[in-house]
């Protein structure tokens, strides 16, 4: 006992030793671990609308502190100014931190901004949304948003106007509530790399118009806003036969459906029998009030001598498909002679058109958190800036992934004692990977209902077969649609739209709307239960 004792202080001197030794490396460029009060290193902002209080807190199951979002429905903002400004454009520069939402996140952000130098005056305890920054990474997550941000601004050397760029199909924010890591990589040859808890979820190259929107280099043209179709422009591909004349025995006026003259009547038809009977056991209330309430009348039953019968009340002739109909004639459509394409504005120079080797980034000045959220309970842990990434690799190792596992545990034992009535361990792998499935790049379009889908089966695991079908059912749909083409586009008939040189985002505006089409479902649903049904008659039959 006494030799395990002895080796177990051994194995925490020379690990605190090692943690020394890494926290004092060169590659650190910024770090906080919040174990100490964050007051005297963060200045909270006094902005009116920033009401949010910040706590310093153990995070939940664990002594170790991080910085708390302590209340629901507020907006926070808090910023750390580096020593020296950070330089992005040379090596390789490591963006990381640690996020745990232990009260989930409906909608709210828990991302970073990485703030450029600040206007001369500029005083951090007026950070706001306003500020300028270089970077914002983290997770986001309101309405049809749902993704771990990488946006960067920068400076048009034309125009001299910052334009945000969005990386395309960003990884959706992890559903549980557990301690995450987040991290981004940023390498001197134009590669960006973002990792989940030290595994890639994303790569992208920032010259490359197809990894962010818009492209941080602009076309080299652009459409011409002043070019005009002209009138003799003929964009219409088919055309009616001009030379086609309509058949003489086309009737026009013939109707869809006429009596089946051929329909005799059921044989024990009641002709004289309601459908519907007054009910003869009911009875008037005794508070009725003739005079007040009108006169009382019994309710409608169904008639009980229909139900032997084959029908009751007057008999009709049913209605079949008339042979002789056959619409409005059209004339058929044949190729147009005078077609000429789908007119398009001529392309001109691009004014804003610039050629770049690299980005030309702006230093981090600081480090913000400005935020919105409807939750509570969001933890910030070890943020982290350095020149290597084996650096942060060693800190992923050294601080989250011990609180990580000790979570995982915990949440596994939690799942198996909930299994009998909740998701089992099977139904979760299913879910895991279906929220795998929804970041596929193709699956874009429909990632939206893929994760409202997902969210139901958590909610109500007896939903699990089905709704993995529905899922097959969208990827072989999208497949399909890629392998032989699906319906055709709407193609566009005027100029395309120019270039817009602000490409701004708010997760707050996606969120509304995403809730307004929800309650536009949710009262068209309503409206469709609360509609009267029509009444089936025997005589339809």
């Amino acid at each position: 006992m006494v030799r395990m004792r002895t080796v177990w202080l051994l194995f925490t001197i020379v690990a605190f030793c090692s943690f020394q030794q890494l926290f004092a490396s060169d590659d650190v460029i910024l770090y906080d671990s919040f174990d100490e009060s964050f007051e005297a290193r963060w200045i909270v902002s006094e902005k009116d609308d920033y009401k949010g209080v910040w706590k310093h807190a153990k995070s939940e199951g664990h002594d170790d502190y991080g910085l708390l979002v302590s209340e629901k429905a507020r907006k926070y903002a808090i910023v750390k100014v580096v020593d020296e400004p950070v330089n992005l454009k040379d090596g390789t520069v490591v963006l990381q931190f640690e996020n745990r939402l232990q009260n989930g996140l409906e909608c709210g952000g828990a991302y970073l901004k990485y703030l450029r130098t600040q206007e001369a005056g500029w005083k951090p305890n007026e950070f706001n949304n306003e500020s300028p920054y270089s970077i914002m990474f983290g997770p986001d997550k309101c309405g049809a948003t749902n993704k771990v941000h990488f946006i960067f601004k920068h400076k048009n050397p034309k125009s001299g106007e910052y334009v945000e760029h969005h990386l395309k199909f960003p990884p959706s924010v992890p559903s549980d509530k557990l301690s995450h890591v987040y991290t981004a990589i940023l390498k001197p040859d134009n590669e960006l790399r973002i990792l989940i808890d030290g595994e890639e979820k994303k790569k992208a190259n920032f010259l490359s118009a197809e990894d962010f929107e818009p492209p941080l280099i602009p076309s080299k043209t652009i459409p011409d806003p002043d070019d005009k179709k002209p009138e003799d422009w003929d964009e219409r591909e088919k055309i009616p036969d001009p030379e086609a004349v309509k058949p003489e025995d086309w009737d026009e006026d013939a109707a869809m459906e006429i009596e089946d003259e051929e329909a005799e009547k059921p044989e024990g038809w009641l002709d004289d029998e309601p459908e519907e009977i007054d009910d003869p056991e009911a009875t008037k209330p005794e508070d009725w009030d003739d005079e007040e309430d009108g006169e009382w009348e019994a309710p409608k039953i169904d008639n009980p001598k229909c139900e032997v019968a084959p029908g009751c009340g007057e008999w009709k002739k049913p209605m079949k498909r008339n042979p002789a109909y056959k619409g409005k004639w059209h004339a058929p459509q044949i190729d147009n002679p005078n077609y000429k394409g789908i007119w398009k504005p001529q392309e001109i120079p691009n004014p804003d058109h610039f050629e770049l080797d690299k980005p030309d980034f702006e230093p981090i000045a600081a480090v913000g958190i400005e935020i919105w959220t409807m939750q509570d309970g969001i933890l910030f842990d070890n943020i982290l800036i350095a020149k290597d990434e084996k650096v942060a690799e060693s800190y992923r190792e050294t601080t989250w992934k011990p609180k990580y596992e000790v979570e995982k545990e915990k949440q596994k034992a939690e799942d198996e004692a909930a299994s009998s009535d909740g998701v089992s361990g099977i139904q979760k792998k299913i879910f895991d990977v279906l929220y795998k499935v929804a970041d596929i790049p193709f699956l874009s379009a429909y990632k939206l209902q893929i994760l409202d889908l997902i969210e139901k089966g958590e909610k109500q695991p007896n939903l699990t077969i089905g709704i993995l079908v529905s899922v097959v059912v969208v990827i072989f749909t999208v497949l399909f649609k890629i392998l032989f083409g699906g319906k055709k586009q709407q193609q566009q008939t005027r100029t395309e739209k120019k270039p817009t040189t602000e490409s701004a985002e708010s997760s707050k505006n996606e969120g509304s709307s995403g809730e307004n089409e929800e309650e536009k479902e949710e009262t068209a649903a309503e409206a469709a239960a609360a509609a009267p049904r029509k009444r089936t008659s025997r005589r339809d039959n």
